[in-house]
């Protein structure tokens, strides 16, 4: 499993997040959709990596701006966090 996080400009309301939500639920792959309104950020969980084009186009439909990758340090108990991978 892909858990990608990306930071995302113009959002202000409830109807942003649902339109990001919705674009990006639509992206072949992608299995769960999580958008934090106050982080101004989409984060996408998918089973493999998805080309960062496709979640661009996406969020560009919603009407919003796809504004680069969040790099998130991995937490303690997850893969390279100090944890048990595998």
């Amino acid at each position: 499993m892909t858990v990608t996080t990306y930071q995302v400009e113009g959002m202000t309301c409830g109807h942003c997040v649902s339109a990001v939500t919705t674009e990006v639920g639509k992206v072949a792959g992608v299995s769960g959709v999580e958008v934090d309104l106050a982080a101004k950020a989409v984060t996408v969980t998918s089973q493999a990596p998805l080309d960062v084009a496709l979640i661009d186009a996406a969020v560009v439909e919603a009407g919003y701006e796809l504004a680069g990758k969040v790099d998130l340090l991995p937490q303690a108990g997850s893969c390279c966090g100090g944890g048990s991978c595998g």
